[in-house]
């Protein structure tokens, strides 16, 4: 298992597995929001559609579902966890 920080909230990740997985195995409802507000989670599942880029250690718009969780790594995204 992988620790990491998402919205400062503690979560485990099972190794070699994305952001995007564990941010929705942890509750994740929204990773951004659009320009007008609306909510946005992964929709391809494989990089195409950006719909899930989040801040990973500080850096915007990284795609969830195609970055692997790393030790310590943070994220925030636009959203909360349940």
């Amino acid at each position: 298992m992988i620790d990491l920080i998402v919205d400062g909230r503690a979560i485990s990740a099972v190794a070699g597995s994305t952001v995007a997985t564990a941010l929705l195995n942890a509750g994740a409802i929204e990773f951004r929001a659009s320009p007008t507000g609306e909510t946005r989670t992964p929709l391809c599942g494989m990089g195409v559609c950006f719909e899930c880029r989040v801040t990973i250690d500080g850096v915007p718009h990284q795609r969830a579902c195609m970055t692997i969780v790393g030790e310590g790594m943070t994220v925030v995204t636009a959203g909360r966890l349940t």
